[in-house]
């Protein structure tokens, strides 16, 4: 048995409710504080490896709770989230206005629809499942941690769980959260899911 933990990386700085995709954006000072208190959560763990995309947002805190384990940061662009294209930078608002249908396809689940240049779910998860397979062949009794976004780890749950790539904004993630598998030979199981109790002192 190989424990799986899926941490999506802590809070962006001030307005990060926009489409941020391949942009290279740092943690904000709350998310530092996140960071540090997910790296006291896990510092008990006997951590193998550990996987990060290689933008900075998750990669700061992949390297935060790193700091503690006896482990270097393996950098993956595998990892990196969808390619928001044209609507990179854009408020959620914005992008409401200027491609209503485009959005109301690709929210519904059509993993064939993109922004404008950008990167469908499909083209996802053809790229996550390459590290998929990778993080699946690990010694079993090893602990793996992998520090990612919402929309890559999100890919990474489906595939494990055989769950339809179409229902995949139906899983959430919230900042600095916490999610954990077990692969078996027999198959995968969820052990919990978006975990963020460790936050829990900052209200």
């Amino acid at each position: 048995m190989s424990r799986l933990l899926l941490v999506r990386h802590a809070k962006t700085k001030p307005g990060h409710r926009r489409y941020w995709g391949h942009s290279q954006i740092g943690l904000g000072e709350e998310g530092i504080v996140q960071a540090k208190m997910l790296r006291d959560h896990l510092a008990t763990e006997e951590i193998a490896a550990i996987y990060s995309s290689d933008l900075n947002r998750a990669h700061s805190t992949a390297e935060i709770v790193a700091s503690v384990h006896a482990t270097e940061v393996v950098l993956c662009p595998e990892l990196r989230e969808l390619d928001f294209g044209q609507i990179e930078g854009m408020t959620f608002e914005e992008v409401d206005r200027c491609c209503p249908e485009a959005l109301r396809l690709w929210r519904g689940g059509d993993v064939d629809t993109a922004a404008p240049a950008g990167e469908n779910l499909r083209q996802l998860a053809s790229r996550v499942g390459r590290l998929a397979r990778r993080l699946q062949r690990h010694s079993p009794e090893e602990t793996v941690l992998v520090v990612a976004h919402s929309g890559p780890l999100r890919v990474l749950l489906c595939t494990w769980l055989g769950i339809d790539l179409e229902r995949l904004w139906q899983i959430r993630l919230d900042p600095a959260s916490v999610s954990l598998v077990e692969t078996y030979p027999e198959g995968t199981i969820l052990c919990f899911l978006n975990n963020t109790s460790h936050l829990m002192a900052l209200g």
